[in-house]
């Protein structure tokens, strides 16, 4: 592959400072999780989003969490149409293979994946209407948010509205998958939906009796 090109310097430098320190301080930690494998408490499905870091608002080490990340953190709705399927891949091992006992997703402010979201949906962003627009395509899994939201929130608060919208709506989506349906109601698993506040570190749950989120 003649496009691959060596690793940048400043990525190289860190990943000896990491080996040099980290790794050599629980060299044994990391020999047994590789000669045992993994026995993840929990999966977490995230944003891509650079600025969210899952395992550090949890004090997470390594092997504790499955995590899957895509745009604006969401899963699609169960479709076993023989078609490739990344998200709906990693949930499916994560449930029957590994077993884990918790599954959350985690939402953010300032998601830029919810914001081009509403912006194509209320005619502001025709680039992601196009069928060749991947991220419009897989925006278009938050509709039923959008539409949730268009008339019933104040179109300032909207963008916060729809970054919970895709908690729920994934949340929603989760239990379309038969083999999930399957291990919550054997209460073998549990589903979880959490935002974050980015800038003052805030973390929200979605509470189902009193179906809002609130701080943890």
């Amino acid at each position: 592959m003649q496009h691959a090109k060596p690793l940048p310097s400043l990525f190289a430098q860190r990943y000896h400072g990491w080996k040099a320190t980290t790794h050599a301080d629980n060299a044994a930690w990391y020999r047994r999780l590789a000669n045992e494998g993994q026995r993840p408490k929990a999966m977490v499905i995230a944003c891509c989003d650079s600025r969210v870091h899952v395992t550090s608002i949890f004090g997470a080490d390594s092997g504790e969490f499955f995590i899957h990340r895509n745009i604006a953190n969401l899963v699609p709705p169960y479709e076993p149409d023989g078609a490739q399927h990344g998200t709906s891949a990693a949930i499916e091992f994560a449930v029957t293979a590994l077993k884990v006992p918790h599954l959350m997703i985690v939402g953010h402010s300032k998601c830029g994946g919810v914001q081009g979201c509403l912006d194509m949906c209320s005619g502001k962003a025709p680039a992601l209407e196009e069928t060749s627009s991947f991220v419009g395509r897989w925006m278009d899994l938050l509709r039923p948010g959008y539409e949730r939201v268009k008339d019933t929130v104040p179109e300032d608060q909207q963008a916060p509205a729809l970054e919970k919208e895709a908690v729920l709506v994934s949340l929603e989506n989760l239990m379309t998958f038969p083999f999930v349906r399957e291990a919550v109601e054997a209460r073998t698993l549990s589903l979880h939906g959490l935002w974050t506040e980015i800038g003052e570190g805030d973390l929200e749950y979605y509470d189902s009796i009193e179906r809002r989120f609130l701080p943890v």
